[in-house]
């Protein structure tokens, strides 16, 4: 497994514990349908929430929520789509992003930002 693989897997890990440690209930993990793909989808009272989890190590050139551009908002809407229309029984939705950034294999900050895309 590549060294950039190791991180995103370790971020999300991060990122899973950060939001029970919220209150929230994850519900999937790499949810896939075909080539789609959601990192975390969990669940905050009614509020069912598709994460995207970005992690970056060292002095990145750029923070790991801006990784997260308009091609890639469009791509997990569309597995949001494909999500519910296998479950139905959520109504309330929302997009969030997790940044990770680690320094030396140690988190050095996790910012979630709730509501981060429409």
């Amino acid at each position: 497994m590549s060294k950039h693989s190791k991180i995103g897997i370790k971020g999300e890990q991060l990122a899973s514990d950060f939001l029970l440690n919220k209150g929230y209930i994850i519900i999937f993990l790499n949810w896939r349908s075909g080539k789609k793909e959601v990192d975390v989808i969990a669940q905050k009272g009614d509020m069912l929430v598709f994460i995207e989890v970005k992690t970056r190590s060292g002095t990145a050139l750029q923070y790991p929520e801006e990784a997260v551009n308009k091609q890639k908002q469009h791509c997990l809407k569309s597995a949001a789509a494909a999500f519910s229309e296998q479950y139905r029984q959520y109504k309330n939705i929302r997009f969030d992003i997790i940044s990770v950034l680690m320094e030396n294999e140690h988190v050095k900050e996790i910012v979630h930002f709730e509501e981060a895309f429409h």
